[in-house]
């Protein structure tokens, strides 16, 4: 090193700072360029193309202990080679979950779309960041494009929107919006000269709501959950009556969250039903369709959410359903008064200066709670404009269709039994082995039953098979929960998830 620094300091115009070698980049920019090269070609033949290799397992399990010695996780003083640092990229996707694998069916997302993944590769490579028009010129016209096509399809004439890190923050900003057209004071004065606000969910209602009543002060005891009907649903007969409750306590309601999908079931609320009572008394509306709001795109299945248009705010994740990657999610709103940004702006003069020499209301960033903000819609922009809405529909259609085979598979085999017929793509199922079917119903039958979803889990993913998302829920005994959503995921797939359950729990 100290000869190569004297050869640099002898070169014409050599300065040194600091003791700091000025001239000339610090990095290696061809060497650079080959590892990029090389890890690309191992992303290429380990992940992009076992898509659809369903002899491939879905995860490689290693407990915790021991992942932590096969991988060389210590950061040290000096760097490690280049084919050292590429064998770490080949572990990491060894023993990484391969979410786009066919029979991965654990959470709300799933698989992998070719143009959305080139548009993340392209957002990577260029690192922007979406505030202001100057520096992120064509992702905030890519944004206000697809915003626009997704309040078309809510049903509003006009609005406005962004896009966020997770619904769970879609959920907050429409909470924390709702109550800033309720008592525009709080963003000056903050929270100590206000009533006692309170919101209303549905039992069944995503967690963020709970925390998001922590994170903005407004408490999860204020947070009034509506019961529920037998399939998930919000009865409004009884939202009407904690309404009226909220009211004769001296509390202030101020805003309804329904659901359109719920996580475990699959549940759409009665929307048309819950604005007529949002309406009489004078409550912000918002839908959180974060899972079923891409049934939109479905002119078969759009039914489902039936009086969306009337909402005042809709999170709608095109990453789950319309597989637009992690992560891609909207917070859409029917106010088209600048009301975002009225809440949300700071009016930073060093970023969201008024005098800049283009059109300053591009500079959309000071309506969001962040400053850095991920180019998100690209990823679905690029994926509409490749398929089509027509194709985006056939994928709601394919994944619906395939739900609904697997349920009448369900009632063909002895031993699977359905919780209750979906609406969605949220199939809900127990599995009772051979052993249990000819107990008695009562307490230690569903005790019994209760064990025995977690054993098959644990089998599957030692063995690598498939990956299944099971739980326990409003005094039901565990249960799995299948859900239908990648393009690559076939009938074979659904016959085989049934087989591999009967395998796996055969000695139980």
């Amino acid at each position: 090193v100290g000869v190569c620094k004297q050869e640099m300091l002898q070169k014409k115009n050599a300065v040194l700072v600091d003791g700091v070698i000025l001239n000339g980049p610090i990095m290696d920019s061809k060497a650079g360029e080959k590892f990029v090269e090389e890890a690309c070609k191992i992303i290429m033949e380990e992940v992009v193309q076992k898509v659809d290799d369903v002899t491939e397992k879905v995860c490689e399990w290693q407990a915790p202990e021991k992942l932590k010695q096969i991988l060389d996780l210590e950061m040290r003083d000096t760097g490690e080679c280049h084919q050292k640092i590429l064998q770490l990229c080949r572990d990491v996707i060894k023993y990484s979950v391969k979410t786009n694998h066919p029979r991965f069916f654990n959470q709300l997302y799933a698989g992998i779309d070719y143009y959305s993944l080139v548009a993340r590769f392209i957002t990577e490579a260029l690192n922007p960041s979406v505030y202001t028009y100057e520096v992120s010129p064509v992702f905030l016209l890519v944004e206000e494009a697809v915003l626009k096509k997704m309040i078309e399809f809510i049903g509003w004439e006009e609005g406005d929107g962004i896009f966020n890190p997770g619904g769970s923050v879609s959920n907050m900003y429409a909470m924390n919006l709702a109550r800033y057209k309720f008592c525009p004071e709080i963003k000056e004065k903050g929270l100590s000269g206000l009533p006692r606000l309170v919101l209303f969910a549905s039992e069944e209602c995503h967690y963020s709501m709970k925390k998001a009543a922590s994170f903005l002060g407004i408490g999860t005891e204020n947070v009034y959950f509506i019961k529920t009907d037998e399939r998930g649903k919000m009865i409004p007969e009884e939202l009407e009556k904690q309404v009226q409750r909220a009211r004769k306590e001296g509390s202030a309601p101020f805003l309804v969250c329904a659901t359109s999908g719920t996580t475990v079931l699959g549940a759409f609320d009665p929307l048309d039903k819950i604005a007529d009572i949002c309406e009489k008394y004078g409550l912000w509306l918002h839908v959180d369709a974060s899972w079923g709001g891409s049934a939109l795109i479905s002119r078969k299945h759009r039914r489902l959410l039936h009086g969306i248009h009337r909402a005042d705010s809709v999170a709608w994740n095109p990453h789950k359903m319309l597989l637009a990657g992690i992560q891609c999610c909207a917070l859409l709103v029917k106010d088209n008064s600048g009301l975002l940004k009225k809440c949300y702006s700071a009016e930073a003069a060093y970023l969201f200066q008024q005098d800049k020499f283009y059109d300053v209301s591009y500079d959309t960033g000071d309506k969001s709670i962040q400053c850095s903000r991920r180019p998100d819609a690209f990823k679905f922009w690029l994926m509409w404009k490749a398929l089509g809405t027509t194709g985006l529909e056939e994928r709601v259609n394919r994944a619906l269709a395939l739900a609904r085979y697997l349920v009448e598979e369900i009632k063909k085999r002895e031993g699977f039994q359905l919780l209750l017929e979906p609406e969605y793509a949220n199939v809900c199922f127990w599995y009772i082995p051979p052993s249990l079917r000819k107990m008695e119903d009562g307490p230690e039958f569903w005790q019994k039953l209760h064990q025995v979803a977690p054993i098959i889990k644990e089998r599957m993913m030692k063995k690598g098979s498939m990956m299944l998302g099971y739980q326990p829920h409003w005094g039901k005994v565990n249960f799995f929960r299948q859900v239908v959503i990648s393009p690559q995921v076939r009938r074979e797939d659904m016959d085989f998830l049934l087989d591999e359950i009967e395998l796996l729990a055969k000695d139980l």
